[in-house]
Parts: C-alpha cells; structure tokens; sequence
C-alpha cells in the first residue's frame, strides 16, 4: 500500500502532531522518494510557555520537519488559533479542497475521526470531506483517542523511529509535556511492531482505499 505513494499530504491541527502520529511513516515515505506535503493549522501561540516568543512553534517545526527529511518547500504552516478551529470550518475546508485540486494527493494522513480535541476533530471531519474519493488514513494520538481501530501497520526501520525522535526534540518548547518524551516514543513503536510480529511500526485507522 505505503510503496504506491508518490504524493502524500499530512495534515497537523497543530505543529507537532504529525510528527507524533505518523513521523515514521513519513520518513519511510522520503527514504523511497515519495514527495510528503506537511500542512500545519495552527503554531498555538496561546498554548506557549512563558519565555518563548510567539514565533517559536512555526521556527520549530521547520527543524522538525527537516530532520525527517521534508524539504522547506513542502512545508505550509497556518495559524488558526488554537481551540478555535470550529469557528473556522468552512475556512479550513476551503483550504483543503484548494490543496486537493492543486496537488491531487494520492494519500492523506490525518488524526483520527475519534480523536477528542476539537481541533483535531474539525482538521479530520473537514479532511474527510476535501479528500473522500483520495485514500485516507487516520493516525494515533493515544492521549487523544478514546477508541482506535488499528486497522493498518506500517513497518519501520530503526533510523526512521530515529529520525521521528529526533524530529520530536526540535520542539523546545514542548519538552515539558510527558508525552514528549524520547523513550515513550520508542517504546509505542516497538509495542505496535510486536503486534505484527516486526521490530517497529506506527498504526492507522483506514476510512478510505483507492487503488
């Protein structure tokens, strides 16, 4: 399925959280050559420590997305505010489908249709709705998802967990969060590799195929 790529759009209700739910599976897609759009709805400035200036976040996550491997290029970053997004809806669709007609993905990563935060919910609900005749996967934030079908695994080598790590610890300015945490990261990896009797792997849930 993965190997089929060429054009694979991520969406990030925030910067960061592609990088959490599929940053390996994003540096496997670059590893093969496969061109990897990142879009990131909000740079959360009202969520920042105290000391980091407002900027912070957007800087942030050009280091990030550089050490998966994404060129600048490929790399847009909007700032809605954050928690407003279901004020901005049909905003965010209009921004979709303007990406879907100008790049015409062949597959969209996006958070879970489950996933609690309204942010997140509006990026997955809008994110079905611009790209429901694309394949369309839903990746894991396990603090935010009540529920998850782990419907597709993508296996991953040890320098691409690496890399999603190293990715991960761009973010200064989120280091205190527990999640964001090296050996946490790692150790989901190993657990959703066990599952599928591989060493690593990230998971999906999976609400549309096109092949």
């Amino acid at each position: 399925m993965i190997d089929s790529w060429n054009r694979v759009l991520v969406l990030a209700p925030h910067t960061d959280d592609g990088e959490f739910g599929c940053g390996g599976t994003m540096a496997r897609l670059v590893d093969r050559g496969a061109e990897v759009r990142y879009v990131a709805f909000s740079i959360a400035t009202k969520s920042l420590p105290e000391g980091f200036p407002p900027d912070t976040l957007a800087r942030e996550v050009r280091d990030a997305t550089s050490a998966i491997g994404i060129p600048e290029a490929q790399l847009t970053v909007h700032d809605f505010d954050v928690r407003t997004f279901p004020e901005h809806r049909q905003d965010i669709l209009d921004l979709l489908i303007d990406l879907r007609d100008a790049w015409s993905p062949d597959a969209v990563l996006m958070p879970s249709l489950r996933d609690i935060h309204q942010d997140h919910e509006v990026v997955a609900a809008e994110g079905l709705r611009a790209f429901k005749r694309t394949t369309l996967l839903g990746y894991e934030i396990p603090w935010n998802n009540l529920q998850f079908d782990y419907q597709a695994y993508v296996e991953l080598a040890t320098g691409q967990i690496e890399r999603k790590v190293a990715a991960l610890g761009c973010y200064a300015s989120q280091q205190h969060r527990n999640y964001a945490n090296a050996d946490y990261i790692w150790n989901l990896a190993r657990t959703r590799g066990i599952n599928i009797g591989r060493e690593f792997a990230e998971v999906f849930e999976v609400y549309r195929i096109v092949s």
